[in-house]
């Protein structure tokens, strides 16, 4: 079993504007409306691989009725709490001629302690040793940030596996917990340790601290075009593949999702990597934050080239 928790699901509007420009009136070309959320990506994504999730979380309003809808149609298995107020809309400008994406993010409804404390209970109480809990992505303003960090004492408390992909004090408090699995992308590690890390040894040395500070059995570090670092027992650096850029949201929540699907099928340390520079590859070939072919990911496995780094003894 694999449970996505998106604290702060919500619907991402994705407009694609010809040259966008601040403080003047800019015409919209093309727009979609996806269900969003990184925990929810991430169902989408091992849903597309033919496994199955349990996405679960937080919904409110008619914005959260949608995204409910959206998962039954797809055969999503979902366990989402109703709570008062509206799911958040995220607005991501794509400009084609500028090539650059912008990010628009409402805060999302409050919530209360009670409503986490069930839901937490409800989700924990129902998994068992072995299963895989993927925790990601915002929680409302007024949520605590040491928030994941709880989630995964509790659940190492049951033998579950957790996969940690957040950012700032959601990843330094998270962290400290020993998660199963993080990943962050190269600015979020920078930003974890205040330093820039310019070199692939630089990045598997700090991938290296992470593991030992805080006992995380695997880091990744996703690179951007770069491709990604894979640290575990193994060391596996995967190049990046050259596409044509539509948006780059949902990118790293398609990492994740490769990467949980891959390890609750028991596969090796190197089919894991290849399959998550795939679907990371795939993903910012489409628009919006949907969910790309299986077709399409397994032609960028194909092209996928990898090397191991032995480290230093």
């Amino acid at each position: 079993m694999i449970t996505t928790v998106t604290m702060n699901p919500a619907l991402d509007k994705t407009v694609s504007i010809e040259g966008f420009a601040i403080g003047a009136v800019n015409r919209i070309f093309s727009s979609r409306v996806d269900a969003g959320g990184k925990g929810i990506n991430v169902s989408k994504v091992i849903c597309q691989f033919g496994g199955k999730s349990r996405a679960a979380g937080f919904l409110a309003g008619q914005a959260g009725r949608f995204i409910k809808e959206y998962l039954d149609q797809q055969g999503i298995e979902n366990r989402f709490h109703f709570i008062s107020g509206e799911t958040r809309t995220n607005l991501k400008v794509v400009d084609t001629s500028g090539k650059t994406n912008t990010d628009i993010n409402e805060p999302g409804p409050e919530l209360s302690t009670a409503a986490l404390a069930g839901l937490k209970e409800d989700l924990l109480n129902s998994m068992g040793a072995n299963d895989i809990l993927v925790l990601s992505g915002s929680v409302p303003a007024n949520v605590e940030k040491t928030v994941y960090r709880e989630w995964i004492e509790a659940a190492r408390q049951k033998g579950i596996k957790t996969l940690l992909d957040a950012d700032g004090e959601l990843l330094r408090y998270g962290l400290e917990a020993g998660p199963y699995l993080v990943k962050p992308n190269i600015h979020e590690l920078e930003n974890l340790l205040g330093c820039r890390l310019l070199t692939t040894e630089e990045v598997l040395a700090a991938a290296d601290k992470l593991r030992d500070s805080y006992k995380i059995e695997n880091v990744v570090v996703s690179l951007g075009s770069e491709g990604a670092l894979f640290v575990g027992q193994q060391v596996l650096l995967a190049e990046g593949i050259k596409v044509q850029v539509k948006s780059t949201v949902g990118a790293g929540d398609a990492m994740v999702g490769a990467l949980a699907f891959a390890l609750d099928q028991g596969y090796s340390f190197e089919r894991a990597a290849i399959l998550a520079v795939a679907a990371g590859t795939a993903a910012v070939t489409m628009d919006g934050t949907q969910a790309s072919d299986l077709g399409l990911i397994r032609s960028y496995a194909e092209q996928v080239k990898w090397k191991e780094i032995k480290r230093e003894k």
